[in-house]
């Protein structure tokens, strides 16, 4: 049935309305395959725009375009040279895994010409794959507690920090790197040991005003940027507003924001804003606790949106719970119940797919469910994730995973989203097994939708709702656009009436005559 409405759907879809937020997909994920001789992922992008332009998606997230240390195999996180967008020969390679410098402005211009938006992923703090080696003077600290260090033990480490860029050869900027510009590493190339090291430089000791855990989280891995080094201050900045102007970008997805100075991270972003108009920018906080979210939106002034981890890890409990996970919860401590206009909602990505180091995938079985949550409810900029939407099929660690594609119930969602959800949102979150929420509509949009979701797995699951006072008999029927719960709904005079949803499931109620 639901195939049917999607067929449906296709022959009437319109384009999004600007009320809506945009609607964001990860357009990778982390075993996404390698360029090839014909193909490669800025060549889909440019093929595929169009086509997710018509289903509403109006914002592409692309991975890290700038070469890594892995060359071409490299997803994009292992940074060595943020200039060479597939342009020169470097760490065995001209392309990244993704293609050419040429292959990807392509594709951003095939997705301007669409009318979708690009948003590029920018890392901002570290880099590996140094094509020179130094000598530093370091001590040890303890990976739980970066604050202590290990005996006090100051010593000479040999480390990787002098990226020259020699295919590059100064095109675009000729600033290098060396050791001051860093403020650990995790390997000692003298004594071949891996720890953390603390710089004894310029700047001793990590950086404050970044994420507490372990003490300091400054540190994460490879070679750590220290932004308090003015040199490396002011060239961060030039090539954000290279790489934005070169690229006539829309926005930035900022990685690991916890592990920068926060009020740095506020003043690149400004520093690379557009003039003419408004750069957006989503930061990968990667926190569970609300509070550190809030405060760190608090500091960088709002100019960032941030991720929702803990929706995520709501969706995640929920559907790992076999039925038993309180849905009153589902939004308690989450950034888009308290703080919808920053808050950036996903159900999984690159990070949390199987096998990765935050691995915590939304069950399949619940996975619908929370692509509703996001999708048709206001507040919240929804952001989907191109292995949930096409499936992907790899093989690491010597296991083969298979995910699997929802792209019918993603492309009915987005119909619904911009064909019914709006106006005034009233939630029913009063069951542990079920909840659900209705909008009533606007001028525009008459008619509203009444949705539910289920993690019941028996049982028949129905609540009383309510849209508001009834607009004429052409709106007081209603039936599930799904199709999954046959019959109608008939509402009252106060626009209320029983809605359905099968266990386990979600519906979508909405009058009978745009059926």
């Amino acid at each position: 049935m639901l195939a049917h409405r999607l067929a449906l759907l296709i022959s009437i879809f319109v384009l999004p309305t600007p009320v809506h937020a945009d609607v964001i997909m990860q357009y990778f994920h982390w075993y996404t395959p390698g360029a090839t001789l014909t193909q490669n992922l800025w060549k889909e992008v440019a093929r595929e725009s169009p086509r997710l332009a018509s289903k509403g998606i109006t914002a592409l997230w692309l991975p890290p375009a700038y070469k890594g240390a892995a060359g071409k195999f490299d997803v994009g996180y292992g940074v060595y040279d943020r200039y060479d967008l597939g342009e020169f020969n470097q760490r065995g390679s001209v392309a990244t895994k993704y293609g050419t410098l040429r292959d990807y402005q392509a594709a951003i211009d095939a997705a301007h010409r669409a009318g979708v938006k690009v948003y590029a992923d920018v890392v901002l703090n570290h880099m590996m794959g140094a094509d020179q080696r130094e000598k530093v003077r370091a001590v040890e600290v303890y990976h739980d507690n970066r604050n202590q260090e290990i005996n006090g033990t100051e010593r000479e480490i040999l480390v990787d920090t002098g990226f020259q860029f020699p295919g590059r050869a100064g095109k675009y900027s000729p600033f290098n790197w060396h050791a001051s510009h860093f403020t650990g590493a995790d390997r000692d190339y003298q004594k071949n040991e891996s720890a953390i090291f603390k710089f004894r430089g310029q700047y001793p000791g990590f950086q404050e005003e970044v994420d507490h855990e372990y003490g300091n989280f400054d540190y994460l891995m490879g070679a750590d940027i220290d932004m308090r080094h003015p040199q490396v201050n002011s060239e961060l900045k030039k090539w954000g507003q290279w790489y934005v102007s070169k690229l006539k970008l829309d926005g930035l997805r900022l990685d690991a924001v916890k592990h920068i100075p926060f009020q740095f991270m506020g003043e690149w972003l400004a520093s690379v804003q557009s003039p003419s108009r408004g750069l957006f920018a989503m930061g990968e906080y990667w926190s569970a606790d609300l509070a550190r979210l809030q405060r760190y939106i608090h500091v960088t002034r709002g100019q960032i949106q941030l991720v929702d981890v803990p929706l995520h890890y709501h969706f995640a409990e929920a559907g790992n719970a076999n039925g038993n996970y309180d849905l009153r919860r589902l939004l308690h401590g989450t950034l888009v119940g308290s703080d919808p206009l920053h808050a950036v909602t996903f159900v999984d990505n690159h990070d949390t797919q199987p096998l990765q180091a935050l691995q915590s995938p939304v069950a399949d079985g619940f996975k619908p469910q929370a692509y509703a949550v996001c999708l048709l409810r206001e507040g919240g900029t929804p952001t989907l994730f191109y292995a949930d939407y096409y499936g992907a099929r790899y093989t690491d660690q010597g296991q083969t995973i298979q995910m699997r594609s929802f792209l019918k119930h993603i492309d009915v969602m987005l119909y619904l989203r911009y064909k019914f959800s709006f106006g005034m949102q009233r939630d029913y979150f009063d069951d542990p097994d079920l909840v659900g929420w209705t909008r009533a509509g606007d001028a525009g949009h008459p008619g509203g939708i009444a949705v539910l979701i289920s993690d019941r797995r028996m049982g028949a699951s129905s609540k009383r709702m309510c849209l508001g006072a009834s607009r004429g008999d052409a709106i007081r029927k209603m039936k599930d656009f799904t199709g999954s719960v046959p019959g109608e709904v008939v509402l009252d005079t106060q626009g209320c009436g029983l809605f359905h949803v099968k266990p386990g499931s979600w519906s979508a109620w909405i009058p009978v005559n745009n059926i």
